[in-house]
């Protein structure tokens, strides 16, 4: 469904026009309204990181650089030459996504960004990187090519187009020193081989998750052998949450949905889950993750705390220099926060935590869990 400044009065539709800023002076009130609450919540945002500094938390806040911006949005309304409105960015069909992805986001023209000698994304980063130790990139692909899909096509539909990633890395590079921020790149799915190594090169931390380190057989993938310039996780908010995936929620969703084109894809990916569950318990046990009563076939075994906290105490011993972990997890929660490629089928980003912040922390299961996390994690560093 359109929204936003396209669906406006015509006049209104440029942000620049004169009558936008008759509007403006006209509603002055209103306008600084809510200018004054973007600068409240920016200003809550900066004391939160101040307090971070306080704590002396070597990072502090880790915050979000998203793969785009809405098509109806500020961005596009008050700069429509520098994104292409006629195209969506997406991903193409894989495995998990046989359809494809429509994110439904406008892309930057390359050929834009580069006449104005890149100001826009330097803009970009220097808003998302104050306040903050580390930023991830959400599909940090994009520094080298998008999937562009048509207006009104499917996202099968699409092709890539190629950005300057080598002026992009290096002015990526440039902000981070200049605000002392750390980078983490969302490099997961279709991944070239071509922008690996310089993203290695260029300082950016990889992004390691769980539930794709291992080989064509199921063997996952030894903590002590992930790299050191990487975060290692579980899962994703892309990803379903460990009851989730051990469930196989996310496939029966999934199809609930309509993503999958037919149930033979939908069978494998079954199956593809099942044994990617044997070798994660074999993994648990091979590394000491679980007691030796823990059974040893996934299938017999349902999400239990003691599976649970295997499983975070496998990415905890990685030898990733960073860990990232989730509260849904800590929480033992099964629905997912967003599923990509949903639109209106899914609430996405509306589902809430099952309890607060204070009742969180205050929970003694949740407490003897990170404890235990802490210390092998302490552990990995003295080793």
């Amino acid at each position: 469904m359109m929204w936003g400044w396209p669906v406006w009065p015509e006049k209104y539709r440029d942000g620049h026009s004169s009558a936008v800023a008759d509007f403006s002076r006209e509603h002055a009130d209103e306008v600084n309204f809510y200018l004054w609450l973007q600068w409240l919540a920016a200003s809550q945002f900066e004391d939160c990181f101040r307090a971070s500094q306080t704590w002396k938390m070597p990072l502090g806040l880790y915050r979000d650089l998203a793969v785009g911006v809405a098509e109806g949005g500020a961005e596009t309304w008050c700069d429509r030459e520098l994104y292409c409105l006629k195209a969506s960015v997406g991903a193409p069909p894989d495995i998990l996504g046989p359809l494809g992805q429509n994110w439904g986001l406008p892309p930057m023209d390359p050929h834009v960004m580069a006449a104005r000698a890149y100001q826009p994304f330097i803009d970009l980063l220097r808003a998302n990187m104050t306040s903050c130790g580390a930023l991830r990139i959400d599909h940090v692909m994009a520094l080298l090519r998008l999937w562009w899909i048509p207006y009104g096509q499917t996202a099968d539909q699409g092709a890539y187009v190629k950005y300057p990633v080598d002026d992009l890395l290096a002015i990526l590079a440039l902000e981070s020193q200049r605000h002392r921020c750390m980078v983490i790149g969302e490099d997961l799915g279709t991944v070239p081989v071509e922008i690996v190594g310089k993203l290695r090169d260029s300082g950016v931390y990889s992004y390691k998750v769980l539930y794709f380190e291992h080989d064509s057989e199921n063997t996952f993938r030894a903590p002590q052998s992930y790299p050191v310039q990487a975060m290692a996780t579980i899962t994703t908010h892309d990803l379903p949450t460990l009851r989730g995936y051990w469930q196989s929620d996310d496939l029966t969703l999934g199809n609930k949905l309509g993503l999958y084109p037919d149930q033979q894809i939908l069978k494998q990916l079954y199956l593809d889950r099942e044994r990617a569950k044997q070798g994660l318990l074999e993994g648990l046990h091979h590394y000491d993750c679980v007691p030796k009563k823990v059974g040893h076939k996934a299938s017999l075994l349902s999400m239990s705390p003691v599976l649970n906290r295997g499983l975070q105490r496998y990415v905890a011993d990685s030898a990733s220099a960073l860990l990232g972990l989730q509260p849904e997890d800590w929480l033992d929660m099964a629905a997912p926060v967003n599923i990509p490629g949903t639109t209106d089928e899914y609430p996405n980003w509306r589902r809430k935590l099952t309890s607060s912040l204070e009742e969180m922390f205050a929970d003694d299961q949740v407490n003897r869990l990170l404890k235990d996390l802490d210390k092998r994690r302490k552990n990995v560093s003295a080793g």
